[in-house]
């Protein structure tokens, strides 16, 4: 098991999303590489993401418990309030959702609260085969949540796999939401 990496005080709390997708198998080693970047990372899972991965040791990456599921009313959120948020792997299922308001799961109400607010901004990896990608509901929901003011990292033409986004390109975009939050 991997040693989590310490994070400043001064860090800033990132919401990784993580949906069901093959990437998902690997959240225990994006973890460290966020938190070598200055976040201070909180794992949230789709419930069927969470049937993909070993949660204690993402608690134990993190030092945050990895939400799953809704809490009970009157609970304290065991979560600090997030600075910026990245889905990642994003689904089809997931992506639809959120642009249609559908709050169905602990994830998609957290990315529907935020788009609602307009903030913390977010950011959108999405991962999936190419017959969605050509859906035409797809289509519509990443225009809408780029209207929102959503990054969206999708440009299947443009990567090595057109199933994931080149680390570098996340990595800037957070970058960029970090100088932007900061400015603010």
């Amino acid at each position: 098991m991997s040693e989590p990496v310490a994070v400043s005080a001064s860090s800033r709390v990132l919401y990784l999303i993580v949906c069901a997708a093959p990437p998902a198998q690997q959240t225990a080693d994006v973890v460290p590489m966020l938190q070598a970047e200055g976040w201070d990372v909180c794992v949230i899972a789709t419930p069927q993401a969470s049937r993909w991965m070993d949660l204690s040791t993402l608690a134990a990456l993190s030092g945050h418990v990895v939400r799953t599921d809704y809490k009970l009313p009157g609970e304290a959120d065991p979560l600090p309030k997030a600075d910026a948020i990245l889905v990642m792997p994003a689904t089809f299922n997931t992506i639809n959702k959120w642009a249609q308001g559908i709050g169905d799961t602990l994830a998609t109400s957290i990315l529907c609260e935020a788009l609602g607010r307009g903030a913390p901004p977010v950011i959108a990896v999405p991962c999936l085969k190419m017959d969605l990608v050509r859906h035409p509901a797809f289509a519509r929901s990443t225009a809408l949540l780029r209207e929102c003011s959503v990054r969206v990292l999708h440009e299947p033409e443009r990567y090595p796999s057109p199933l994931m986004v080149p680390w570098s390109e996340v990595i800037e975009s957070l970058h960029s939401i970090a100088q932007g939050t900061r400015e603010a």
